[in-house]
């Protein structure tokens, strides 16, 4: 199979199970976003320290954006039902549970930081900042268009990436600017 197919020379795409859309369709810049996110963690992946068991997590998330990112591609209600396990209140749950670990280790903040730090701290900021935007474009396609589990798991990706960058600039001795 080639990666090209020329199908999208026109400036369209097609949805997963079926139709073809403009590439300047909201969907597919919600998608898109997603896809951006995962890739921006895929950054951090690959400078974090090898001792670091965020590296499977990390790996678990863009599994499940890759999912969510399936499931925004598949307007048909019916076609996305086959998607509806990829994320669910379980994987919420599950990164309040590493928030609240992790952050325990952390000092308390008393004023806004500045994001940066090593690469990969630095890197986990850009995927906030991603992460952000691809939670607002995922609410433009408006209500009913996604799952409610899809929105709480990226509004609680966004804060879950801002811990971890704090979390490893800390382990990686990169001091936090405080702005």
């Amino acid at each position: 199979m080639k990666i090209y197919t020329r199908t999208g020379d026109d400036g369209s795409t097609s949805f997963f199970g079926g139709g073809r859309i403009p590439k300047s369709d909201a969907r597919v810049a919600a998608y898109g976003d997603v896809d951006e996110l995962s890739a921006a963690i895929g950054v951090a992946h690959a400078h974090l320290a090898s001792w670091s068991a965020l590296r499977g997590q990390l790996e678990e998330v863009q599994r499940v954006l890759f999912g969510i990112g399936g499931e925004i591609a598949t307007p048909s209600p019916a076609a996305r039902e086959r998607l509806r396990g990829l994320v669910s209140d379980a994987e919420v749950a599950a990164l309040e549970a590493s928030i609240d670990t992790l952050e325990a280790e952390l000092p308390p903040l008393k004023s806004f930081i500045l994001p940066g730090g090593g690469p990969a701290g630095a890197g986990l900021h850009v995927a906030r900042t991603i992460c952000r935007r691809a939670e607002r474009s995922v609410v433009a396609l408006g209500p009913g268009a996604v799952r409610g589990e899809i929105l709480r798991y990226l509004n609680r990706l966004s804060d879950w990436l801002f811990v971890t960058a704090r979390y490893v600039n800390l382990r990686e001795r990169h001091p936090e600017m405080l702005w």
